[in-house]
This record gives structure tokens, sequence and C-alpha cells, in this order.
């Protein structure tokens, strides 16, 4: 076997396992907070300080990565997130848990923004798509087959588990790490930038923080609305701090490479809508299609397996044809599966229903691999460790939008629709469900449409 793919088959497997954790926890939540003795309220911070601490720190490690060698930040990523896992299994409070997730998160945040780098970095461009495809379909796999795979664990042991399962796989992952990379010393000292960190952090916070709370209280909160205007001040004076500074840790000039920006865009959008499909559909299937726990995830897992099928001949076509066309086929694919789904009614088949989710997901996994190969291409050998944290960011972030955004205006227009406000689905009124359903996917389909169109504008503006 090639080292290249030696290397990739070492990284995959963490790949895969940081996503996971993000939603594998979702279905345990009720159990958690029982055997834990809090709310749900409480419990839900078991998701969100996970996500938080991983958009907090991922651009402060791709610097790391650039700055002292991603495998190095690789494997320390390695090393806390399965000792994070170790406390998690271990914990027995809410509040234990929740610093154990924190820890692991921070090892998630390390891996995330160096994996890419990594594969760039060792892979030549005829074969580059290709890798970054499969990376694409571990990140996939690994956000849409937990709910899933959370569930199968909690119904045949104690939560626990699903955290104790990553400690095995971490220890094998770390010992093929050590003896597959390179882990050279730089003798560059390089001024660590405070200032940068800190106004970064305090945004991204907030961001999380407002957008958490304001689906239960309201965004027009006046506490939320004020938490959401200082994290944009503070990302303000991020970026002008970040300008001016020799050594930032974010490199703003990176942005003004046209068709590296317009790609994250364009993946920014996919997210969006990636997001709000899979905090959707789960309602739709069990409480309007009254599917059973197992059947409705039998069905949530035709994305997964539909994008570990396409990714990486998506990638492989990228590699022979350009990733430009690809990245453009996949978006309008995957934009005109999203407006399919506003025909879901209370009598659709299973099998149309099958189908429709699989073109969104066909959609999508032609579309990542090119784009992440894109994004990873287009940027210096210097900066491939902030750009492969720039891609995690947005892609966490875009996930969290579209959660807010989905979730928002469905109960919304449920409440209008009703004549009084409701925060979840209401017995016997599936009509109501539906006609706000239909909204949310218009709504989303229409933001990825902006990123299709701009990515066909790309692709004429090249031939031009």
């Amino acid at each position: 076997m090639k080292k290249e793919w030696a290397i990739l088959l070492v990284i995959l497997p963490m790949t895969f396992m940081t996503t996971l954790d993000s939603s594998i926890v979702n279905v345990a939540l009720p159990t958690m907070a029982r055997e834990l003795g809090t709310t749900m309220a409480g419990i839900e911070w078991i998701v969100t300080s996970y996500l938080i601490t991983i958009c907090a720190l991922i651009l402060l490690f791709g610097r790391f990565g650039d700055v002292i060698g991603k495998s190095r930040v690789f494997r320390f990523g390695i090393a806390v997130f399965t000792i994070g896992s170790l406390l998690c299994g271990l914990s027995n409070t809410l509040v234990m848990l929740i610093i154990s997730r924190i820890i692991q998160a921070v090892g998630a945040a390390a891996a995330m923004a160096t994996n890419q780098g990594i594969i760039t970095e060792t892979f030549p461009p005829s074969e580059r798509g290709r890798a970054l495809g499969m990376t694409g379909t571990a990140v996939a796999l690994g956000t849409m087959v937990g709910p899933t795979l959370g569930g199968l664990i909690v119904s045949v042991a104690p939560w626990e588990f699903i955290f104790l399962i990553n400690i095995p796989i971490g220890v094998i992952v770390y010992i093929a790490v050590m003896k597959t990379l390179s882990f050279r010393k730089t003798e560059d000292k390089v001024p660590f930038d405070i200032k940068g960190t800190i106004l970064f952090m305090l945004a991204i916070v907030l961001l999380f923080c407002s957008i958490n709370f304001g689906q239960s209280i309201g965004f027009t909160n006046p506490i939320i609305v004020g938490a959401l205007i200082l994290s944009v001040l503070f990302l303000i004076i991020f970026i002008k701090v970040e300008d001016k500074i020799k050594t930032p840790m974010l490199d703003i000039s990176i942005f003004k490479n046209k068709l590296f920006s317009l790609s994250i865009f364009c993946g920014f959008t996919s997210f969006i809508s990636i997001g709000a499909i899979n905090i959707i559909l789960p309602f739709y299937l069990q409480d309007v299609l009254k599917l059973g726990p197992s059947i409705a995830g039998l069905m949530m897992t035709v994305s997964p397996i539909v994008l570990a099928v396409v990714a990486p001949v998506s990638g492989y076509l990228s590699d022979k044809l350009g990733s430009e066309k690809i990245s453009a086929l996949g978006l309008s694919i995957m934009t005109l599966g999203i407006f399919s789904l506003i025909f879901f009614r209370e009598s659709t088949p299973l099998l149309i229903v099958g189908v429709l989710i699989g073109t969104v997901s066909l959609g999508s996994g032609i579309f990542q691999s090119p784009n992440n190969s894109l994004i990873m291409s287009t940027v210096d050998k210097s900066k491939l460790g902030v750009a492969g944290s720039i891609n995690g960011l947005i892609r966490n972030l875009g996930m969290t939008t579209g959660i807010a955004l989905s979730t928002s205006l469905l109960y919304s227009l449920m409440s209008i629709k009703i004549g009084y406000k409701v925060a979840g689905y209401v017995d016997g009124r599936a009509d109501i469900f539906i006609y706000a359903m239909r909204f949310v996917f218009i709504g989303i389909g229409s933001v990825c449409l902006i990123g299709a169109i701009l990515t066909i504008l790309r692709l004429i503006r090249k031939k031009a």
C-alpha cells in the first residue's frame, strides 16, 4: 500500500469519531437526564458545550498546525479526545459530564483543524479529490449515523458506552499515527495571538449561546438580541485586529482568494440545509408518518448510505473532469432534491420518501468532495492548516444555523396557523406541521439555490 493511502486510513477513523460524537448523544439525552437527575434544558448542554468548544478553538488549532506541524496537532487531538471520552464515561454528575465533553471537544477541534491539511499535503493533485472525498464521506457518515448508533447502544447498554467505545479506537489510531505520520520539529518561533484568540472565542460563545437560548425564549428577547449584537461587534474587532498584526491566528488575506471564499460560502449554504433537514425529518417520520423509532432510524440511514457510495466516486471524477463542474452539478441536484421535499404529505409512501431523501444526499455527496478539494487546493501550502480549520468551522456553524433557523421558522409558522404559541408537534394536527415544514424546505432550498447559482457562475466564468 502507498504511504499516502496508509496515512488516509489513519486519519479517517478519527474524522468519523469526532463528527459522530456531535450527534450520537441526541437519542440518549432523555435517559441521561433521568439518570443524572436534571432537566432536558440542562442536558442539552452536553451537545451544545461540544459544538461551542470546537467552533471556538478550531481556528486556533489550524494556526498551530501551520506553525508547529499538522501531524503533531493531530496527534495531540487524538490523545485529548480519547482522554475526554474516558472522563465522559466515568462522569456521574451533569457538571462533570459537561467538563468532560469540553475536554473531548478540545481534542476533536485539534483533529478537525488538521486532517484536511495533512491529506492535501500528502496526496498529489491527481489523487487529492478522491482522498478528500473519502474524508467528506467520514464526516457525513459520522454526522448522520450518530442518532441511529446512539439509539442502538442505549437500547442494549448503559449510556456511558456511547463515550467508552471511543477509547479502544482512539488508542489504536494513536499508535497507528505514531508509526505512519512524520513529526518534524519547526525552528521558527511565532508569537501567540492572544488578543485575536480571546476576541474570536467571545464572538463564537456569544453567538452559539444566543442561538441555543433564542430557540427556547425567543430571538426577540432583549438579552438574546444584545448577545447577538455583541457577538457581531467582537467579530468585527477580531477581523480588524487580525488584519493589522504580523502573526494573526486567522490570516484574513486568505479570503482575497475569490475561489476559496466562494467555495467556503457554497459549503456554508449546503451545511445550513443539511442541519435543517436532519432536525426536521425525524419529526416528520415519527409524528406525521407514525413510524416507530427503529423504522424512522432506518429511513434516516438512506443519507449516509448514499453519501458513502457517491462521495469517493465524486472525488475521483473531480480529479478527472475538474472540481468546478462536479461541485456545480452536485449543489444543483441537492437544491432540486430539497425543493422536492415540499411534496411530503401525511400519506406519502415510504419508497417516495426514501427516493427524495436519497436525491438530496446524492447531490450533497457529489458536491462535498470537489468543493473540499477546491477549498484546500486554492491556498498556499503554508496556510493549509487554517484553510482546513475554516472549512471545519463553517461546517459546524452552518449546521447549527440550519437547526436554529429551521426550528424557529417551523414553530413560528405552526403558531400563526393554529392561533396560539406552540414549541413542538401538536397531536392530531399533522396538517399544521406539514404546512410549516413546506415553508422551511422552501426557505433552505432558496439558500441552497444561491450557492448553486454561484457555483454555476463560477464555472461559466472559468470557461470564459
